[in-house]
């Protein structure tokens, strides 16, 4: 199956995301202004869902959306809620995991979460427990944003310490982006920059991390690779409906909000290309992967 096409000429501004854009900060806004108003156990899924859905913005903006300037994009998502990540380093990865060919590669495919097998005979059992953790579902969300920062901070120390070309320039704009958000956040609204963390930054990752869970699987067909999660309309939204990944990898320029009549439209013909690798929402992932590792570490091609 090749890549589709709905024959709609791309607009110049798609004001669904534009209008997505403004729901994100007005209601981050209000909930760090009101932040020691509102109960922690409110705030942290208030304040991981906003995280989350500002790095599905984010991938629009990796993919061209909402506007035809890049520039533009890229200063609408230009404040790191996250505060981890540069975009520059996720557009960049991001666009190199669109490659299918190369899709789970350990090696080809920056977000791949398979190993190697000769890299996983080279790990102690520490190591290898730890591997098998992050393949179930609480694993990813409660150490997998940890093991991201920590491997983040390894290679780009090494390229900072190289003096690679645009390192030092990358991360001096990404303080800039999370100099504006603590600025906010702890400066403006008085919120600890731990806290911040703790009921933001990282339940946000955390979600984030919940759709990429199972989104690829290991398989030699290409077409096979690629996951549909069929859900609900709340956990729909936060993710710019990328939980309909198959149609997005077969329609990477296509906008978050013409995904689903894309599926709905195709939807035979999709299951039919992915080898029917539909998952009926994320609570039948909770249920099966909570505790349970969804596949081996090791890549099965390798």
């Amino acid at each position: 199956m090749g890549m589709l096409y709905d024959g709609r000429k791309p607009v110049s501004v798609e004001w669904p995301t534009l209008a997505v854009a403004v729901a994100i900060y007005s209601g981050f806004g209000l909930l760090t202004w009101f932040y020691h108003q509102i109960p922690w156990w409110l705030v942290l899924p208030l304040g991981g869902y906003f995280v989350a859905w500002h790095g599905s913005l984010q991938h629009e903006a990796v993919h061209g959306h909402p506007t035809r300037s890049a520039r533009f994009n890229e200063a609408l998502v230009f404040p790191s809620l996250w505060l981890w990540l540069p975009f520059s380093l996720y557009r960049d990865s991001h666009l190199t995991h669109h490659n299918d060919v190369a899709l789970t590669d350990p090696i080809e495919d920056p977000e791949s979460t398979f190993i190697a097998r000769t890299d996983w005979e080279r790990r102690g059992t520490l190591a290898r427990t730890g591997l098998w953790t992050l393949k179930t579902l609480a694993g990813r969300m409660l150490f997998g944003p940890i093991c991201c920062f920590w491997r983040l901070a390894v290679d780009e120390s090494r390229r900072l310490w190289r003096g690679t070309t645009g390192a030092r320039r990358i991360w001096g704009w990404h303080a800039v982006s999370c100099a504006l958000v603590l600025g906010w956040t702890w400066g403006v609204c008085g919120i600890p920059i731990l806290e911040y963390i703790l009921f933001f930054a990282y339940p946000g990752t955390a979600l984030t991390m919940m759709r990429s869970f199972l989104e690829h699987q290991a398989r030699e067909n290409v077409g096979e690779r690629t996951a549909i999660v069929e859900s609900g309309p709340i956990l729909s939204l936060m993710y710019l409906n990328n939980n309909l990944h198959t149609v997005h990898h077969l329609e990477p320029g296509t906008p978050w909000y013409r995904l689903p009549q894309r599926y709905r439209a195709m939807r035979s013909k999709i299951l039919e290309h992915n080898g029917g690798y539909l998952v009926p929402g994320y609570r039948s992932i909770a249920l099966r992967y909570l505790l349970w590792p969804k596949e081996s570490p090791v890549h099965p091609l390798t």
